[in-house]
């Protein structure tokens, strides 16, 4: 049999596919950046390479992981950013070009929660006060994003959606949260239509649950770990760092020909 004997890869000045995971040179933000995933992303965003700005509806919730990101070495910014007020949004945006530069990425991760039978809610803190964060946030964040993107003819947004826009939570009762997580879903692929012909990909995530700081107390109560832990096929929740990869995997050239897609990590959980 003849030897065979692999020759070693002529780089040189090729793009190799793990080039395409990196973000160097990029411009990325994200929304609700002081805790939790939103601190995670950013984080993962910039390891990969991207400046990143930081934004939040308080400027001083930002403090610690702009020092960790300083002290780390990397370029930063911050800024106010309210999703639900369209010119809040637009003063971020000027805010964080003016340090950054022209934003190539923006990651809607701002969101909030209400848990509460529906028949008890009150109807603007139980659905209003949601709607108008969850998937009005994305929307409007998406407008003055898309603007610039689209004049531009390049840039991609990432949604952060949630399996909760697929199933039905228990044994936590959230139907303002489901509904809204399901209308990021779908506004997702609208806005993935409608701004390809401008050379813009939109995509989402649909996370499973995840141990951050909030939540991770709650998964060695019986009620809670027999639903959001027993059920995983994985028989574990997500570190955030996992859901992390997922965000730099959809906003670098790895997924230049993803648009429109709602990308599921969660252990398998829907599944069962």
């Amino acid at each position: 049999m003849r030897e065979s004997r692999a020759t070693p890869p002529n780089r040189g000045s090729t793009t190799t596919i793990l080039d395409k995971f990196r973000l160097d040179g990029k411009v990325a933000v994200v929304t609700g950046a002081n805790r939790g995933l939103g601190r995670s992303i950013a984080t993962a965003l910039a390891e990969a390479g991207a400046c990143v700005g930081l934004a939040a509806r308080s400027v001083a919730s930002l403090e610690t992981q702009a020092a960790t990101l300083a002290e780390a070495g990397y370029l930063h910014a911050t800024a106010r950013c309210d999703v639900t007020d369209p010119e809040s949004i637009q003063a971020a945006v000027v805010s964080i070009e003016e340090d950054l530069g022209p934003i190539d990425i923006w990651v809607n991760n701002a969101g909030i929660t209400y848990w509460g039978p529906t028949l008890d809610a009150d109807p603007q803190a139980g659905w209003h006060h949601v709607l108008d964060t969850n998937a009005g946030g994305v929307f409007n964040c998406s407008q003055v994003v898309g603007r610039k993107m689209a004049e531009r003819g390049a840039g991609t947004i990432v949604n952060v959606g949630s399996i909760s826009g697929l199933i039905v939570n228990k044994p936590q009762w959230q139907a303002a949260y489901n509904a809204s997580k399901a209308a990021v879903h779908h506004l997702t692929r609208s806005l993935a239509v409608e701004l390809a012909p401008a050379g813009v990909r939109v995509n989402a995530l649909a996370p499973g649950y995840i141990a951050t700081d909030m939540v991770s107390d709650m998964f060695e109560t019986p009620e809670y770990k027999e639903e959001w832990i027993d059920r995983v096929p994985l028989r574990r929740a997500a570190d955030p760092a996992e859901i992390s990869s997922a965000a730099v995997f959809l906003a670098s050239d790895a997924a230049s020909f993803m648009t429109g897609s709602v990308l599921v990590v969660d252990g398998g959980y829907t599944l069962t």
